[in-house]
């Protein structure tokens, strides 16, 4: 390798271990040896005025009398325990010979000290065996040493010579037989103490200590852990400024913190520490061929046994806060989904146990004064209504005709209480009932807008289950329903379903289609009912019908036709009828002719209307000469003679016909105050709307009960998105974990396993947008069925989760996640591949909600969907896989932190590196064996201790956007004419 091929490499592994600078400082003692009036108290195995020899040969229990290793001009005036010709006695080994291998070895050495081969180390255990031995096992009873070779590839790259760590651990200092020896300090203050020094070919290059340790133990395992760590580097060794070019002396007295000692029975140790473990892995640094030795006597061991001691603890860790936390959440979510269940149980019981009112409707009169209604276009007022008045009775049948543009739609939905958006000034009142109860009003709209899925009889009796008492019994339910159904003529398709009513799918006629749109507010038990151009579209068969289910309900539908109450009461009928044949129009009872907003016409039907006008049309001639009224033919069909009367005339010049007992009348309805709109916007007019249908008749529980049997319906008889979205996702899932198939652990291959992740990311943002057009397809029907009353947005949006987000959302993404994890060989333990999990069911419930947001602010779908294609690239953009985040520039760089996708892929970036990857490569012809997560922070710029954060933020995103939806819902999404 030429020499500036391997320089350069050599400082890009450098610059890899050295991440974070920090000081400490100088002692006049090193390796943490404590000043005394005599010198320096050194940690076993260390000598000298300040501690800085490592001793040469003897035992431990020498103390300062034991030889030191003396300065080598050869390592650069440093002892060097390699060079110095120190060789360890017998029963002795590890570097530095402070390793005890053998009972015999502790015995011979601590009677050349104290003349006698046992030791009572303390009161405490005097009496029992104190014969000296030599525990060779990772757990530490008093006072023990270990001696571990390093062997990481990419350190011995840039110092290819031996590498050893030593480490003296204190569990007790009065326990050991070393606490009296001469210069030696066990424990400065008597409390659990590790001292660490690294030897690099022989010479100490760092020393650190820890404190405030505890010491747990399994059978196979003994595990130190610390809270307070520092360390401090010889300056001028190799490690410590020796060799320019991979300086580690900011990095080494930069640890501080937490430790953590892990020891095996395997002979292997872990030593972890953040940054130790942001280089090397979640398991830290890994220590190999590890010597175990402790002096120590029989009876302390025994002892111990029998007893606790404090400090030293077994058993499993307790969890940690994040886990906590989420386990609060859940329970909390649980808690109260349950609690809403029970309230919501004892809601729909109290209304099941009330009494039934007999289903009283009917017999209700409607009349509307100087009715005018203004829209504002370029500026202008634009009249749609003028001044109309009129007065239907019960049990009459009322057609309101016109042309085109007259105005008759508008009246009969200002009638039926809808929301407008223009002005609106006049009354439209009715009497008072008993009870104070308000009358119900029905509307049937010129749109058939139906559940195509469902047959005719399920249609109208998930209409009865909503709008019907729920005191009443599911057995007069029924028949309700069958008995509306045998009026409307529907027997024949009672059983058929109803299909799409813009003829793209298979079903009921378009006559069939009106009965049932009919059929769903007769279920109401309305007192008046309101139909805009039922016969619109019809053949004069299906119109015929249609009117004569109108006249019988007029005559006497109040009871439903018997099937809820025994005494028939006649209903209001108004119809706005565009261009009736002969027969149908003397079907109805009376006539209101529209001529551009303003009534030419109001009583009677039948040739009532053609006389009236003929008399107008001769007092015209008789005054004038001439009239704008054409003649009337006798056998012309009236309705055209209207008709052609309505658009040949101005409207202001002929008198209007009124009911001969309109003042009659107009004495027995008593207004009510809330019902006049004197120049108000008609927004106001929802809250009479509102009070004429009564609010929600079924209680909480009860809607979203029958909503969710709709759903299941619809999900089970259309079973082909339901099953595309699993097929789709089983092929998606085999072509990413194929792509991605066994990613490797070099720096290429973890950069594709974040692309794995950031490709499922990305799949679910874009797939997420079938549930956008899901709600922008079913949008009409949950206006109309809002509009009158069935149930709660909230409702809606809550079955909407089951039989949708669950099925076809959360599902899809487990299956495609769950078959490219495996395939792609990413972390294989439970916990990660739950966690992974997780995040992505958490996003998928993000972008679902965000669709369903923009399908509910946006009435065009294509505007939404090119909106939501737009931002999840904007997602993908500051995700931080195409561009490093902390190169963004800072006028954009903000926009990382409101993008979902960003905290998805940091959280499974984290929890993949979490898993202890490491990334075995090559750069230059030098190894390297590194943590990924410092891959991860120099190539995505990813937080490794993030997980939990883009947790909290996920959820903070569903609560967001879901709280925004149900506003949205509720305060938007309603109908408005």
């Amino acid at each position: 390798m030429p020499p500036t091929t391997s320089l350069r490499a050599l400082s890009f592994a450098s610059f890899i271990l050295s991440i974070s600078i920090s000081t400490v400082t100088a002692q006049s003692c090193t390796n943490y040896g404590t000043s005394s009036a005599s010198g320096c108290l050194c940690p076993p195995g260390f000598g000298g005025a300040n501690c800085s020899q490592p001793a040469c040969g003897g035992t431990i229990f020498d103390g300062s009398h034991r030889s030191l290793a003396p300065s080598s001009a050869a390592s650069g005036g440093f002892p060097n325990l390699t060079s110095s010709g120190c060789s360890c006695s017998n029963g002795w080994t590890g570097v530095g010979c402070n390793v005890c291998t053998s009972a015999s070895a502790c015995q011979s050495a601590y009677a050349a000290v104290s003349g006698n081969a046992s030791a009572a180390a303390t009161a405490q255990v005097s009496g029992l065996n104190d014969t000296m031995v030599c525990n060779t096992s990772p757990m530490v009873w008093a006072a023990g040493e270990l001696s571990c070779q390093i062997n990481n590839p990419t350190l011995q790259a840039i110092y290819p010579l031996q590498s050893t760590l030593n480490i003296h651990r204190t569990f007790n200092a009065s326990l050991s037989p070393l606490q009296n020896v001469s210069g030696t300090v066990l424990s400065p203050n008597g409390s659990p103490v590790v001292y660490a020094q690294l030897f690099y070919s022989g010479v100490e290059q760092f020393s650190c200590t820890a404190s405030s340790c505890t010491q747990t133990s399994t059978s196979t395992t003994d595990t130190w852990t610390c809270s307070t760590l520092q360390c401090q580097c010889i300056p001028n060794t190799t490690f410590c400024g020796g060799v320019v070019a991979s300086n580690l002396t900011s990095t080494i007295n930069s640890l501080s913190g937490p430790v953590t000692i892990a020891c095996e029975d395997t002979n292997t140790c872990n030593f972890q520490q953040q940054i130790i473990n942001g280089l090397f892995g979640s398991s830290g640094l890994a220590l190999q061929g590890c010597v175990f030795g402790e002096c120590v006597t029989q009876a302390v061991i025994d002892t111990s046994n029998g007893t606790s001691t404090s400090g030293q603890t077994s058993g499993s860790s307790p969890l940690s806060p994040g886990v906590i936390a989420g386990l609060a959440v859940v329970g909390a979510l649980i808690g109260i989904g349950l609690a809403g269940v029970v309230w919501g149980w004892i809601l729909q019981r109290a209304a099941r146990k009330r009494p039934f009112d007999r289903g009283h409707n009917g017999g209700v009169d409607v009349q509307w004064t100087n009715v005018s209604y203004f829209v504002r276009s370029s500026g202008r007022d634009k009249t749609i209504l003028d001044s109309v008045n009129g007065h239907v009775a019960t049990g009459e049948l009322m057609a309101i005709l016109g042309p085109s543009g007259a105005g008759k739609t508008t009246l009969v939905e200002l009638i039926a209480g809808k929301a407008k958006t223009g002005l609106f000034s006049g009354s439209i009142s009715f009497p008072s009932l008993a009870n104070g109860r308000r009358p119900r009003v029905a509307f049937v709209p010129q749109t058939d807008i139906l559940p195509a899925v469902l047959t005719v009889r399920e249609a109208l009796t998930f209409g009865a289950s909503l709008r019907l008492p729920e005191s009443l019994s599911p057995e007069r339910k029924s028949a309700l329903v069958s008995a509306i159904i045998s009026k409307l003529g529907l027997e024949d398709v009672a059983e058929t379903r109803i299909g799409a009513t813009d003829g793209t799918g298979r079903g009921i006629s378009g006559g069939e289609a009106r009965r049932v749109s009919i059929g769903l507010e007769l279920v109401g038990c309305p007192d008046i009912l309101v139909c805009d151009e039922p016969t619109s579209g019809l053949d004069s068969v299906s119109a015929r019908r249609v009117v004569n289910v109108l006249t019988e309900v007029a005559r006497g539908g109040g009871g439903l036709f018997g099937s809820v109450e025994e005494n028939s009461k006649g209903v209001a009928v108004i119809c706005s009828v565009h261009q009736p044949s002969s027969r149908l129009y003397h079907s109805f009872d009376s006539v209101l002719l529209l001529s551009r907003g303003r009534a030419l016409y109001s009583g009677p039907g039948g040739l009532a209307p053609a006389r009236h006008f003929a008399s107008a049309r001769n007092a015209d001639i008789e005054r004038e000469g001439d009239s704008e009224v054409p003649p009337y033919e006798e056998g012309y069909n009236v309705a055209d003679y209207l008709l052609e009367v309505a658009s040949a005339t101005s409207g202001g010049s002929i008198p209007v016909a009124a009911k001969s007992n309109a003042e009659e009348h107009t004495a027995t309805v008593k207004r009510s105050s809330d019902e006049k709109a004197d120049g108000a916007d008609v927004e106001a007019m929802v809250a009479r709307a509102r009070s004429t249908t009564g609010g929600y008749t079924a209680t909480f529980l009860t809607q979203f009960q029958v909503l969710c049997g709709r759903e299941w319906k619809l999900l089970r008889r259309d079973k082909s998105l339901f099953f595309t979205h699993l097929v789709v996702s089983t092929i998606l899932g085999a072509f990413c974990g194929g792509l991605y198939f066994h990613t490797g652990l070099s720096i290429a291959g973890f950069q594709s396993r974040v692309g794995c992740l950031f490709f499922l990311g990305s799949l679910i943002a874009f797939s997420s947008l079938s549930a956008l057009y899901n709600v922008v397809e079913i949008r009409p029907l949950f206006v109309r069925e809002r509009s009158n009353s069935y149930y709660s947005p909230t409702a809606w949006l809550l079955s909407r989760f089951f039989f949708d987000v669950i099925p076809l959302r959360i599902l899809p993404t487990i299956i495609v996640s769950t078959i490219t994890y495996w395939m792609a060989g990413l972390a294989h333990d439970a916990p990660h591949f739950f966690k992974f999990l997780f995040i992505l069911v958490l996003y998928t419930l993000v972008m679902t909600l965000f669709n369903f947001l923009l399908a509910t602010l946006f009435r065009n779908g294509g505007i939404a969907i090119l909106v939501s294609a737009l931002l999840a690239l904007y997602q993908m953009t500051f995700a931080g896989f195409f561009v490093h985040l902390t190169s963004i520039p800072p006028a954009l760089r903000w926009l990382q932190w409101l993008c979902p996708l960003k905290y998805t892929l940091e959280a499974l970036s984290v929890n993949e590196v979490g898993s202890g990857l490491m990334i075995v490569d090559e750069l230059q012809g030098v190894p390297i064996d590194i943590s990924a997560v410092l891959i991860m922070e120099l190539l995505f710029g990813f937080n490794p201790s993030s997980y939990y954060r883009d947790v909290l933020v996920l959820f903070a995103f569903v609560a967001g956007f879901g709280i925004v939806l149900i506003g949205v819902v509720w305060w938007k999404l309603k109908e408005k004419r």
